[in-house]
């Protein structure tokens, strides 16, 4: 499911006009981006969290040149579903087998 598809279903399930659900849909990946880049964790209760995790420094390397390299400490952002989430996830008769994964370029 892409962005437009998830729009026009909720368009269509609650009858709001799909450039309100888009603009909502947008205000809060605004809002979600900016709570974790001040450092805030954002908690949706039955759903999950979107989480800051710390990746400690490493060394990686560069195989075209054959060098290492240090790789500094940084954050990344993360999501940990909710309990009840998960469940609902696994407990589902539609799930057979993992879907595949497409690459696709970001909205």
């Amino acid at each position: 499911m892409r962005k437009a598809d998830l729009i026009n279903k909720i368009s269509d399930k609650t009858g709001i006009p799909k450039v309100d659900v888009l603009v909502t849909l947008e205000t809060m990946f605004r809002e979600i981006k900016a709570s974790l880049a001040s450092g805030e964790n954002l908690y949706i209760r039955g759903f999950g969290s979107f989480i800051i995790k710390k990746r400690a420094a490493k060394i990686g390397r560069n195989i075209k040149k054959n060098v290492a390299v240090a790789i500094p400490e940084h954050f990344i952002p993360a999501f940990k579903p909710a309990k009840e989430f998960v469940q609902e996830i696994k407990s589902s008769p539609n799930i057979k087998e993992a879907p595949e994964v497409k690459e696709e370029p970001e909205d």
